[in-house]
């Protein structure tokens, strides 16, 4: 058995369109796809010990211990392990559930399917799976619990912590999308120009100002002091002889902190003695030269939280510690309170297991303790200097006691120090009283402040302090999201998006979009390259200047990782051929159906799918949908067409040689066929095709005008500068030359048939095939080439993609000599430049040389050259 490969599904995929974050492994068998579960001596029995927890897997029976009976009926490893890896995630307190395992088509060979919480934690279950069922089938032992700590390890190091996690939690619900930045706690709320920023619990909205107070004790002191907030007496020292001088002032008990500390890092609290202080002066120096010493206030450590400048909520914190039995020892008791279910590793359950550490060991000594002395009965042990929850601390929800009085200070505090999420920790008996009246004091103001204490405290009611947050960052009624027009299909993709990209910029839009050849921002060719894939949409779903999105989705995107978005406004099935079969575990054209129908299953509610109504693949999709349906077609007697249109339906159709619009049973004819450069006076059928979805589209947009469409498709260019490689027909002074990117049989077809209606004797092809396509239709382009071409000459891709030349060439070879009408002169130039180049310097007058190009670029460049040159000489340059 070993793992072919490991990939992180992260938005809709081909697996689901609602479960997003999915591992998919590809798996072989080997030896054991002839070795089901019940042919294995005591596999059941061996796995049921191990993973006693997987008898709550329901699987296909729907009961509990289904799992199981499928094991002993017979079930295959893939399955196995699919099961194993949610159960780990589990069990290191990742809930997951949802699996599937299906063959590859390939014999012995399964993608086994599994979702995820946090993704490097998905992929090692992945692994460690296939690791104990090898373990367990080898008789070797299993440390299943050392599986499970490195994944709680990993997700510790690699989720979002509970403060931004809550925020991030209730921008989901809102409908509101998000984008992790980096791998800590930087995040994107919203798309495009309606982004906002958050860092844990910092927000694109906090002053930078107010932080830099915040983070500096003396600055935030003397505001408040100034201010006549109740603040405790303190210096800042640096050695030892200013902390003398600064005790002789504060007097004893004191607090000893770095001045810019947080979180309670190297504080010491109630310091008595000069022994004691020179100890915490030391520990707060790890943290910076600048220490704070200022008198130590008795009473209660309160957090009271303010967001956007008005009070939420307040807490209680409590440090970690232990009540004594009179019986048990210190270590006994922190064990005890660490078996408490609420208890867990990091921030994975409500409260954080008590570690026994130099602070710990610290305070005991204080009180003449070791972790082996036995306190006496109801005596509580502090074990930790502050309440913090990362650390064992408790936390009490006091919201509703917070005198009127105690909330009109927080929310000047908040005012004052200028934060709009706001910490501000309180020692005082309660906040029942003012905290004036009751001799306590405000210790710190926090920026950044943790929200772990009033989501889940220890007693009391959670409160949804992530609710005000997004409140204040997006108004009611703001999504912050941008308008998506997402597209896929197997050709006129790049045409389709370029289009409709140039139309919705025409009307004013600041447009991002993706194609096969780059990325671009408002026309500013920002990645070069093969760009139709997550990484690119996201690109431009990042970008803070972009207000509307046109995203090219290809197939081996949504198949590698699925899409960078969860949700899109407008998506356009162009068609669906059979291309790019046999790869990705896609064998047949109607599960390559299926991989596009995952774009148009993302359209919102009220959005629309815009379906090919003269494709039978594509117009079933409209089946499996929930949102608004409209159809294009060449014909506007199309059946289809005409029942939707009857119905109120909306579609756009070639009618009479115009681009039209159908609304119900009217007609808005948009813009004659033969005005609109990018159809070649019509005789780039294609082009006529790409257009309708484009136009009806950018119609649904109100914003979007039909004069705007227009003008828009008469400035629409067939040209190297807005549709590369897409029919760019160069004249030289005896000859033409053609590039495009036509790269399968439905591509070839379409352009060859555009090629006949085009002046020029003898046609000229260099053509080429691409090594992942089956052998079929590699022989498929050459048959085609053969119909249309006088002559070819055969090129290689620059990748050939698991084949060699000499296949390629034969197989294309082949195809052409089916030909038997006419005997065509084949030529073999493996390098794209000298392929041109040889037509370039052996044309013929009158020729039409059509070139389908690998490097776009690079064809375009050297043809442009070889046309500038030409143009400045007067002549032909060899």
């Amino acid at each position: 058995m070993k793992i072919i490969e490991i990939r992180a599904m992260r938005g809709p995929n081909y697996w689901s369109v609602r479960r997003p974050k999915l591992i998919q492994m590809k798996l072989d068998l080997e030896e054991l796809e002839e070795l089901p579960t019940n042919k294995i001596a005591g596999f059941k029995e061996k796995l049921e010990k191990l993973i006693p927890s997987l008898y709550t897997h329901r699987c296909s029976e729907l009961v509990e211990g289904g799992f199981f009976k499928r094991v002993e009926e017979g079930t295959w490893m893939g399955h196995v392990i699919e099961h194993i890896a949610l159960e780990l995630q589990t069990l290191a307190g990742m809930d997951t559930g949802f699996g599937r395992t299906r063959g590859t088509g390939k014999h012995g060979e399964y993608f086994v399917v599994f979702d995820y919480i946090e993704e490097e934690a998905g992929i090692m279950a992945a692994k460690f799976s296939v690791k104990i069922i090898e373990q367990l089938l080898s008789g070797e032992e299993t440390d299943l619990e050392n599986y499970i700590q490195q994944l709680r390890v990993i997700r510790e190091e690699t989720r979002l912590g509970p403060s931004t996690g809550c925020i991030v939690d209730e921008a989901i619900k809102r409908g509101i999308p998000y984008i992790r930045l980096n791998k800590h706690s930087l995040v994107q709320l919203g798309y495009g120009i309606n982004q906002k920023r958050i860092r844990a619990t910092i927000a694109g909205t906090t002053s930078c100002i107010a932080v830099d107070i915040a983070g500096d004790k003396e600055d935030t002191k003397n505001l408040l002091e100034a201010a006549q907030i109740p603040v405790p007496s303190g210096r800042i020292i640096r050695d030892e002889q200013e902390l003398k001088t600064a005790i002789e002032i504060v007097g004893y008990p004191c607090v000893i902190k770095p001045l810019n500390g947080n979180h309670g890092k190297g504080a010491t609290t109630n310091i008595n003695d000069f022994e004691h202080a020179l100890k915490a002066l030391e520990a707060a120096q790890v943290y910076g030269r600048n220490v704070i010493c200022e008198k130590f206030i008795s009473g209660f450590d309160f957090r009271m939280l303010v967001i956007n400048y008005k009070f939420v909520c307040a807490a209680l914190r409590t440090p970690a510690s232990v009540t004594g039995d009179g019986e048990h020892t210190v270590q006994w008791l922190i064990d005890e309170a660490n078996k408490d279910p609420r208890r867990g590793y990091g921030h994975e359950k409500v409260l954080t297991q008590i570690k026994v550490d130099s602070f710990t060991e610290k305070m005991l000594s204080e009180k003449g303790y070791t972790l082996n002395s036995i306190p006496r009965k109801g005596e509580l042990v502090l074990l930790k200097p502050t309440a913090n929850l990362s650390t064992g601390g408790t936390s009490t929800d006091v919201t509703d006691e917070v005198h009127p009085s105690n909330i009109f200070m927080a929310e000047r505090i908040a005012k004052i120090i200028g934060l709009d999420i706001c910490g501000i920790d309180v020692m005082a008996p309660n906040l029942k009283l003012p905290v004036k009246e009751s001799g306590g004091a405000v210790l710190e103001v926090n920026a950044a402040p943790g929200f772990r204490m009033h989501i889940e405290p220890s007693e009391g009611i959670g409160r949804n302090v992530a609710e005000p947050v997004i409140d204040m960052l997006f108004p009611k009624g703001s999504s912050g999201r941008i308008p998506i027009i997402a597209i896929t299909g197997t050709n006129g993709k790049t045409t389709t998006t370029r289009i409709t990209a140039h139309i919705a910029k025409s009307a004013g839009y600041k447009v991002g979009y993706t194609t096969s050849d780059g990325v671009y921002i408002q026309n500013q060719m920002m990645m070069k390259g093969d760009c139709t894939g997550p990484v690119s949409a996201n690109f431009v779903l990042k970008d803070p200047t972009v207000d509307f999105a046109v995203l090219e989705c290809a197939r081996g995107g949504l198949l590698k990782n699925g899409l960078a978005f969860d949700k899109c406004d407008i998506a356009i099935v162009t068609n669906i051929s059979a291309d790019h079969m046999g790869l990705g575990g896609i064998d047949s054209i109607e599960q390559m159906a299926k991989v596009k129908a995952v774009v148009p299953e993302t359209v919102v509610k009220h959005g629309y799918a815009i379906l090919n109504a003269d494709d039978d693949l594509v117009y079933n999709m409209r089946k499996s949908l929930e949102c608004n349906i409209a159809f294009f077609s060449m014909d506007e007697n199309n059946p289809r067409i005409l029942r939707h249109c009857k119905k109120g339906g909306l579609a756009a159709v070639y009618e009479n040689g115009f681009i039209t619009i159908m609304k119900g049973v009217w007609k808005i004819r948009v813009e004659k066929v033969s005005d609109i450069p990018i159809t070649y006076g019509g005789k780039a059928v294609h082009n006529i095709m790409n257009t309708l979805p484009a136009i009806l589209a950018t119609y649904l947009f109100r914003s979007i005008k039909v004069e705007d469409i227009k003008l828009a498709l008469q400035t629409f260019n067939p040209s190297p500068a807005q549709t590369p490689g897409r029919l760019n027909l160069f004249q030289f002074k005896n000859f033409k030359f053609l590039v495009d990117y036509a790269h399968n049989p439905a591509g070839m077809q379409l352009l060859c048939d555009f090629v006949s209606k085009i002046d020029g004797s003898p046609k000229v092809g260099i053509i080429s095939g691409t090594g992942d396509r089956r052998d079929e239709d590699i022989r498929e382009i050459g048959r085609i080439s053969s119909r249309y071409f006088d002559e070819i000459i055969i090129r290689q891709d620059r990748h050939l993609r698991g084949r060699t030349a000499e296949e390629i060439v034969e197989l294309l070879v082949a195809g052409i000599n089916e030909n038997n009408e006419k005997q065509i002169p084949i030529t073999i130039i493996y390098n794209e430049k000298e392929a041109i180049l040889h037509a370039y310097n052996t044309v013929k007058p009158g020729s039409l040389i059509t070139i389908t190009c690998d490097v776009v670029s690079e064809a375009l460049d050297l043809i442009k050259n070889l046309k500038e040159k030409e143009d400045m000489d007067g002549q032909r340059v060899v």
